[in-house]
């Protein structure tokens, strides 16, 4: 378990806009940033990150949060897990202490996997560099291949030797269990190496550790896969992975292009030559999972293809996943007989640059010129022609691009605009019907859940900041964006509930009188604790009740307790009200020298924004209690109960006389 001291040092020191930057390309937006959201699709940036709050929050889909939920949620990390990732950001060590038995197993498990892929990853580029058969085979073949010593060390490559099982013996006597390997895919079942008389190149995550292996046979051997990588597992998922993003999101990001290749040898020669901003797709059809790991850097993707058109035309068939994904994708179909490796060699980086450069076609346009080649004068060919260009251009979701893809596509194909008009509304019109078909099945059969990885809702009154025994090692990242529990408010009181606890979330901490020291929250509280079971939406008479609790209790109350809050619900309303998609205009001061005369900066006034809120929420209350207390007086005189009258018609008069004094402090017309 980690101490809360070193918990509470990682979360004051973590910076949202550095956690955030690490995954998403953002831009300056006023006092804020913004980029394309992380967690959906999209295609105009609606994730905005606020660097003085330590929040983001995507007004699109709605996930966010303070730095330590943002990695839970994006690297599907447990609260601990998130923690020890940011201690390591910034390199601040942890001493644990003894954890669970359910949760030391739980966390062995996954840390066993990476430990063992690292043990791994060592001893291959060992045997590469010191072994006989290392030096003599594999890095020859590296050499050869043009591949710098320091190249070969910065991916880490390595060599796996001939005998049957040298790497299982070795690792076992290592203490490394035998069921862990065959879990990873380095030993077989019958207990021999996986990998043998193969160059071998890791392959690593976002955060850079090691989750699996390609390994490349160097003898010809007909019965014998050329390239082999390691089998899915806990900590790696291939279609969710793409070779060589680890080194290459920086460039990507800062370039905003990512070149996408097939093999790892294309990726490692042009890293070698400056060309960082490389990533592979080790040799099979990109997925959705892989496209959308491109997205979080860069819309914009070129690739490259070996001057080989049979083996382009296949390629091309998955790429309207591309399309669908909304990304902009050039292609450049490098000369005959070359893959991006064999060209750099041959001519050089200047050149191979601005060959891509000067070659680069937009993807639409590529294969209209490709299958228009194939089918030439053929009537029948360029219906089918034109079918497939169609399908491609229906998939984009852009209204504005698909219109200019197809007024250029037309002129090319000599077809008027017109008829691939109405060919693209029937496609889109079936994507539609089918779209709608696949929801309303699910729902159907009840099997419709938008976050199937969820789990339980965890205890709603332990905050992981301030009590670790509480949280489940093993505890997945909940997806804020599931089905909300919360009630919504019945009536007009909502608004004024929900104001009453935005100032509670967001200054509840602020000093409200400085002579006698009382903050926002104290003093709020104060003057409502004796209407919370007045409230009509129960997430809001929660997040009271719990800050009645914190302040009893004489613990802190400062937005970050929301924010962090375990209970999903909590968490998510103090990200909806601690965040907004506008913000106070600094040009007001700066550009024109109109500042705020009669109050404080709206973030700030917190002590009129409490005063305001409060009058108006118990006035609210009161026409409430007052309509209730006259019901129950009407029951007292059809019941004929004296007594019963006279106490409610006191009350009555209680109740009328304190709504009226509010009602006429805020010139509001109260109806009798």
């Amino acid at each position: 378990m980690i101490p809360q001291k070193t918990v509470q040092e990682i979360i004051d020191t973590a910076k949202i806009e550095d956690v955030v930057g690490d995954f998403v390309n953002l831009k300056r937006a006023g006092s804020n940033l913004k980029g394309l959201c992380p967690f959906h699709n999209e295609k105009t940036p609606s994730f905005v990150v606020s660097p003085a709050k330590n929040l983001c929050k995507c007004f699109g889909c709605g996930k966010g949060g303070d730095p330590v939920r943002f990695i839970m949620n994006h690297e599907n990390m447990s609260f601990p897990d998130a923690i020890r990732y940011l201690g390591e950001r910034y390199n601040i060590v942890i001493e644990e202490i003894e954890l669970s038995a359910e949760g030391k197993k739980q966390k062995q498990l996954v840390e066993s996997l990476y430990l063992i892929n690292q043990y791994a990853a060592d001893h291959f580029a060992k045997d590469l560099f010191e072994s006989d058969e290392g030096k003599s085979v594999g890095l020859s073949y590296f050499k050869e291949r043009g591949f710098r010593e320091e190249a070969i060390k910065h991916f880490q490559l390595g060599y796996t030797s001939q005998q049957k099982n040298s790497f299982t013996l070795q690792a076992t006597q290592d203490s490394h269990g035998v069921d862990l390997l065959k879990k990873l895919g380095l030993t077989t079942q019958y207990g021999s190496d996986f990998y043998r008389e193969r160059v071998m190149f890791p392959i690593r995550n976002l955060s850079g550790k090691i989750i699996g292996f390609g390994g490349r046979i160097l003898k010809k051997n007909a019965k014998a896969a050329k390239y082999i990588n390691s089998p899915e597992s806990e900590i790696y998922n291939k279609s969710k992975v793409l070779y060589g993003a680890y080194f290459a999101k920086g460039p990507i990001r800062k370039l905003d292009e990512c070149i996408l290749v097939e093999g790892y040898t294309d990726v490692i020669s042009l890293h070698q030559a400056g060309i960082e901003n490389v990533v592979a797709s080790s040799g099979t059809s990109l997925t959705v999972g892989q496209i959308k790991l491109i997205s979080r850097f860069t819309k914009n993707i070129k690739i490259l293809y070996d001057g080989d058109n049979a083996g382009v035309k296949a390629a091309l068939r998955g790429l309207d996943l591309v399309l669908e994904q909304d990304m902009n994708v050039k292609v450049v179909l490098l000369p005959d007989g070359e893959d991006p490796d064999s060209y750099l060699q041959s001519v050089g980086t200047e050149a191979f640059n601005k060959y891509i450069e000067e070659s680069a076609t937009d993807f639409i346009f590529f294969k209209t010129k490709l299958l228009l080649d194939e089918a030439k004068n053929d009537p029948v060919k360029k219906t089918r022609l034109i079918g497939s260009i169609i399908e491609s251009i229906a998939k984009i979701p852009s209204t504005i691009k698909r219109s200019l893809y197809i007024k250029e596509c037309a002129q090319i194909m000599d077809v008027e605009e017109k008829y691939l008009v109405a060919e693209a509304n029937k496609i889109l019109e079936s994507l539609l019907r089918k779209s709608q078909n696949d929801r309303n099945y699910k729902k159907r059969n009840n099997n419709y859940n938008p976050n199937e990885n969820t789990p339980p809702p965890l205890d709603p009154t332990t905050n992981p900041y301030a009590n670790m025994e509480a949280l489940p090692e093993d505890m997945a990242a909940a997806d804020v964006s599931r089905m909300r529990t919360s009630q919504k408010p019945n009536d007009s009181d909502g608004f004024q509930e929900k104001d009453i606890i935005r100032i509670i979330i967001t200054g509840g901490h602020l000093i409200y009188d400085k002579e006698e020291n009382i903050t926002v929250a104290n003093f709020v509280l104060a003057n409502i604790q004796d209407v919370l079971d007045e409230f009509d939406n129960k997430l809001y008479q929660k997040v009271a009740t719990l800050s009645l609790q914190q302040l009893i209790d004489e613990k802190p109350l400062h937005p970050q307790f929301f924010t962090s809050h375990p209970d999903e619900d909590v968490a998510q309303l103090a990200l909806d009200l601690s965040t907004s998609p506008d913000e106070y205009s600094e040009n007001w001061e700066k550009k024109w020298g109109i500042t705020l005369q009669t109050q404080a900066a709206p973030d700030e006034n917190f002590t009129l924004d409490s005063l305001q809120s409060l009058q108006r929420f118990k006035l609210k209350k009161l026409i409430k209690m007052a309509k209730k207390n006259q019901e129950e007086l009407k029951l007292a005189f059809k019941d004929g109960d004296v007594e019963k009258q006279i106490t409610l018609i006191k009350m009555q008069q209680k109740l009328d006389g304190m709504r009226n004094e509010l009602a006429k402090k805020w010139n509001t017309v109260v109806f009798k």
